[in-house]
């Protein structure tokens, strides 16, 4: 049997601009089910494009491993993603090897809901805590199109009904916005879940990766949405839940829930940004814009301890400089703006 792995907690550990290091985002596959234009486009991907192998994978074991060393400094939430992470087979045993680490108190994963109905009961079940689902539009046209052809709004739906029958409440919506696209239906959105728990999220499309077309024009900024929605409905702005929360969150003057804005073009929030990423393949990215990622597949299976996987995480962490989003015009104006794909960090 395999001796128990220490967890022996030590001060978090900062970036060089004093950052902590909070939270993990663990991507489990490269694959998907969808081919979102702001993420993975259709057109972009040949179809004999080469996703990672089985053995090129972490395996369950080693994201265990992995996040045991974070949550040894300091991550006390961790979130599944991919690609799509349902479509790594038995994700419920990860979730529940996961639940069990010393010192993580939010367990979360984001899906685009459409294999929901055959895994909701079982992942809650494993102690998945909270769920995001991607929900671009309620029209099926536009659904259908942002899906990449792939996907259909009413088995998003469906995903939906079956997370809130297996008992998850106050799940997270996530619409990123594009200008001419979707824009004009974020109305409608919110008009669906207002008063149901749930939190309906926006999210300014963002230059993640090279693929995805990027143009400025494209991105609706979020005080346009929160002076839309507040035209609407009285919104009164809500603090923040924790420090280096992504989201500004808002609550109905009528008490009828919440909404969240993610403004990384037109408000960046690198200040304060205390998320690492681990891909499926076992790099380390210090920021979903990074140009690069740190293996730590290959010392995990070249023997590396518990206490040496903590040293090296904690020293890449410590060089840490990244702040992408508040360089993001000097820096593609130099070229320089090679990125990490979305689909192989999650967002």
């Amino acid at each position: 049997m395999n001796a128990p792995i220490p967890h022996t907690l030590v001060e978090p550990v900062r970036d060089s601009r004093t950052r902590p290091l909070h939270d993990l985002r663990i991507s489990v596959i490269d694959r998907c089910n969808f081919r979102c234009p702001y993420c993975m486009p259709e057109d972009q991907y040949a179809h004999d494009h080469v996703f990672l192998a089985k053995d090129q994978r972490l395996r369950f074991e080693e994201i265990e491993r992995i996040a045991r060393a974070f949550a040894a400094l300091g991550v006390r939430k961790l979130r599944l993603t991919g690609g799509e992470p349902l479509l790594r087979r038995d994700l419920p045993e990860l979730v529940r090897q996961l639940a069990q680490i010393p010192g993580v108190d939010d367990l979360a994963l984001t899906t685009n809901g459409v294999l929901l109905p055959r895994f909701a009961q079982s992942l809650r079940d494993a102690g998945l805590k909270r769920l995001t689902v991607s929900l671009d539009s309620l029209d099926p046209a536009t659904f259908h199109k942002l899906s990449g052809g792939r996907g259909q709004v009413e088995e998003v739906l469906a995903g939906i009904a079956a997370a809130e029958a297996a008992g998850f409440t106050q799940i997270k919506l996530n619409c990123v916005v594009m200008r001419g696209v979707n824009d004009v239906q974020t109305l409608d959105l919110v008009e669906r879940y207002r008063g149901s728990g749930h939190i309906v999220r926006f999210i300014e499309y963002m230059d993640v990766g090279t693929l995805n077309g990027w143009r400025e024009d494209l991105v609706v900024p979020s005080g346009e949405l929160i002076a839309r929605m507040a035209a609407r409905w009285p919104l009164q702005p809500l603090d923040r839940n924790y420090g280096g929360e992504v989201a500004q969150r808002y609550a109905f003057a009528d008490g009828a829930g919440e909404i969240g804005f993610i403004s990384s073009v037109s408000q960046p929030f690198c200040g304060d940004c205390s998320r690492a990423r681990l891909s499926a393949d076992g790099k380390l990215y210090t920021c979903l814009f990074a140009q690069s990622g740190f293996d730590l597949r290959e010392p995990l299976r070249a023997g590396a301890t518990h206490a040496e996987l903590q040293s090296l995480i904690a020293q890449r962490w410590a060089q840490r400089s990244d702040r992408y989003s508040e360089r993001r015009a000097e820096m593609r104006a130099r070229g320089e703006d090679s990125k990490v794909e979305m689909f192989a960090i999650g967002g």
